[in-house]
């Protein structure tokens, strides 16, 4: 695949993730785009591994036309208790120990969709990783790029999702 963000992550076992708002290798929601709403869509997992401690939840586009694609939305310290998020999550609903990273936009929320016009179609990547441990200790002001590197020694599986959008020229 081309642009392929996990072709260096760790091998773990796969669990499963959907959304009632869109069908894996669909279109996104409209609410899910930047034009749209902004609200992150509904995310439900289960069969994550036994161990499971926390989860983090990243939202991805590789294809994204700056050389090292756009992050749209990481949180981290979500309890494994917690398996799914309602539409539209933000900081306020999340559980009190789930931190939120600042985006591409500088912003500790959701960014929805918004694919350049004519650029085509871009793939929206929504990973849920399960960790062996409680909390990670993610250093202040870090970027999701440096959440992944910091969820690597503790990953013990991965449950993805994929939406599409794009935006016509």
């Amino acid at each position: 695949m081309v642009n392929d963000p996990n072709w260096r992550l760790p091998e773990v076992p796969a669990f499963d993730l959907e959304s009632p708002d869109f069908p894996a290798g669909g279109s996104l929601p409209d609410s899910a785009r930047a034009d749209g709403g902004n609200r992150s869509p509904a995310l439900r997992w289960n069969g994550a591994p036994a161990g499971t401690k926390s989860f983090a939840l990243t939202v991805y586009d590789p294809d994204a036309p700056t050389g090292s694609g756009f992050w749209h939305w990481a949180v981290y310290n979500i309890p494994a208790s917690v398996t799914e998020l309602p539409a539209g999550t933000g900081k306020a609903e999340l559980p009190p120990s789930a931190v939120t990273l600042r985006n591409e936009l500088g912003t500790e929320e959701y960014t929805g969709a918004a694919p350049p016009s004519g650029d085509g179609q871009h793939r929206y990547f929504f990973t849920v990783s399960a960790l062996d441990i409680g909390e990670l200790d993610v250093p202040a002001g870090a970027t999701p790029a440096v959440l992944g590197f910091m969820l690597r020694g503790n990953i013990i599986g991965r449950a993805q999702l994929i939406g599409l959008a794009e935006t016509p020229a």
